[in-house]
């Protein structure tokens, strides 16, 4: 049996002519002020059906039924599928790509992503099934959101700076 590899990116590969590789969806929804992820999944398939899912519950999650300020779902990957269209719309939700052809456009999503992929206990053979993929992806958010501390936020965690909690802390002296 092949091992799952996340797929940062988008589309299936094979490996060698002998070898199958398969590829397990990560999406995740990052909140660019405090770097928070709140919101994410693991899937066989890239779908907006998924991504819609995925919307709705993060919206769910951060209690952002009913918009304070304008939300913004900024994605690298052209918003495909009158699903997920339909589902922004109805959440009050702009969609906003990345130009077409510029690879390093979102320096947020480059930034997490490398951070997951370059963490000591990554496997770089692969995840033996999907729920070890998602248990070890439950782990990262974990660590990400409460123990890593951000550089771009004063070296407060995603945590403290979205719940407000940076405000108690003081800013390090330059």
């Amino acid at each position: 049996m092949p091992q799952g590899l996340i797929r940062f990116g988008c589309g299936i590969s094979l490996g060698s002519q002998d070898q199958l590789k398969v590829y397990f969806y990560l999406y995740l929804i990052l909140d660019l002020f405090s770097r928070k992820i709140v919101a994410w999944e693991i899937w066989l398939e890239e779908s907006a059906e998924n991504a819609s899912h995925l919307v709705r519950r993060g919206v769910m999650s951060e209690q952002r039924t009913v918009p304070f300020q304008p939300l913004v779902l900024h994605s690298d990957n052209p918003m495909k599928g009158a699903s997920l269209l339909e589902t922004l719309y109805q959440l009050g939700i702009t969609p906003s790509r990345s130009r077409p052809r510029v690879s390093n456009d979102n320096p947020y999503a480059e930034s997490i992503f490398r951070t997951c992929k370059y963490r000591p206990n990554y496997p770089l053979s692969g995840f033996a099934d999907l729920t070890q993929a998602r248990t070890w992806v439950l782990a990262f958010v974990r660590w990400y959101n409460h123990e890593h501390r951000h550089s771009g936020l004063n070296f407060l965690t995603p945590h403290q700076r979205h719940s407000g909690e940076a405000q108690d802390h003081p800013a390090r002296p330059t």
